[in-house]
């Protein structure tokens, strides 16, 4: 009978691991992206493989860790083991191959003093709170139409939004995504590799949309494709906007500003957080119309590691009873100190629990976005001593709801 096991990628694994992976997401894999396999090469991937009696070994599942980091509240950026490319061969389901590589991700990461903290983006939303990941960051998906007015009053400033040509644009981008990521909760820092991917523009994956253009503004910028659209009242193209990043209100604004009054344009679609300014600017806001999707999912490897690296808005004395059953070392009463915005302190604790709640709960927490309160409302989190949730819910909750503007 085979036997499953997970063991580390070799280099020979690259092509396999990549066409396992791309079946699984429906994709077809061809190589035409170099700073894919220099991540390959530089980050932490594992495979399932079934091993058969005469030696052989056929390649079932396949999981990574890139190493990045993600600012946490009052924190920065902090190293995240960030989960990516989680799949099982067709036909090799149901047989735990999934599990395995889970518990040699987490369970290593506690053995060897790894990041306190992993992360991912779920394809599917059950799979992933069973291995105590819970979700903690969320944005929207926004369709507005071309040429909607702004509020009365908004601010435009004097700078002008340039277009500028890639080469011209490239080199503008880091400094003002830096000023941004550093600041708000779920943002991933970006390094020259991770630049490459954010900007990859093959015409393969332009679904028919324009090369990448960029909009420029001394504290911000936006990257966006176009789409060519003709209707019965004349042009009617679409803006697909891939991220736009703000450092100031007034950068903001003119950005938007400049997408909304693209010439043969009627509407502009775009993920943004949820309380990106855009919705506010808005004269009419009922013409963006949104859909509310998850993305961060936020597992706490080492609960008292993690949960010393975030700062804390406002005082709190908690016992938390917190539930693992993928980890184990985490299933205990654990009491957290801090003052607000200043270092904590975590340790285990024997004295009775204040607040009940599985470390699913405490990951979704974790960012600043659903709060205890929203969580004990939907029966997630039980308040054990009369008075504890308020305090500790405010504790936890973050000035910006997290966002995270980059799948990985």
């Amino acid at each position: 009978m085979a036997e499953l096991t997970v063991r580390p990628t070799v280099e020979g694994d690259f092509e396999e691991f990549m066409g396992v992976s791309s079946t699984a997401f429906l994709d077809e894999w061809v190589e035409r992206e170099p700073y894919t396999r220099r991540s390959f090469a530089t980050h932490r991937f594992h495979v399932a493989v079934d091993r058969g009696g005469d030696g052989s070994e056929e390649l079932v599942g396949t999981c990574g860790i890139l190493g990045r980091r993600v600012t946490f509240p009052g924190a920065g950026p902090t190293p995240v083991a960030a989960v990516t490319a989680v799949t099982v061969k067709p036909g090799h389901r149901r047989r735990g191959a999934l599990t395995a590589m889970m518990r040699t991700q987490l369970h290593g990461l506690h053995e060897t003093g790894g990041e306190a903290v992993a992360a991912l983006w779920a394809s599917e939303a059950p799979i992933y709170g069973r291995f105590g990941y819970g979700r903690a960051a969320h944005f929207l998906s926004l369709d507005v139409p071309a040429d909607t007015a702004f509020r009365p009053g908004v601010d435009l400033g004097t700078d002008r939004v340039r277009q500028l040509p890639r080469e011209r644009a490239v080199p503008l981008l880091a400094p003002v995504y830096d000023r941004v990521s550093a600041q708000w909760p779920g943002w991933l820092d970006r390094d020259e590799l991770f630049w490459a991917m954010v900007l990859a523009d093959l015409p393969e994956r332009r679904q028919g949309n324009s090369e990448l253009r960029f909009a420029v503004h001394p504290d911000g910028y936006a990257i966006f494709r176009t789409r060519r659209g003709w209707g019965d009242r004349g042009a009617d193209g679409r803006i697909h906007v891939q991220e736009v990043v703000a450092a100031t209100p007034v950068a903001a604004a003119a950005l938007w500003r400049h997408l909304l009054d693209y010439d043969l344009v009627g509407g502009v679609t775009a993920d943004v957080a949820v309380d990106d300014p855009i919705t506010q600017l808005l004269h009419d806001p009922r013409q963006a119309v949104a859909t509310h999707r998850d993305s961060l999912w936020v597992r706490l490897v080492d609960l008292d590691r993690a949960l010393v690296q975030r700062r804390y808005g406002g005082p709190v004395d908690v016992v938390l009873e917190v539930s693992d059953g993928f980890c184990p070392w985490n299933a205990a009463r654990w009491r957290l100190t801090a003052q607000a915005d200043g270092p904590a302190s975590v340790s285990r604790s024997g004295d009775a629990a204040d607040l009940r709640l599985d470390v699913a709960d405490l990951g979704a927490a974790y960012l600043g976005g659903p709060t205890l309160v929203q969580l004990a409302g939907a029966g997630r989190v039980q308040e054990l001593t009369p008075g504890a949730l308020v305090p500790a819910s405010r504790a936890f909750a973050g000035t910006r709801a997290p966002h995270c503007p980059e799948v990985f």
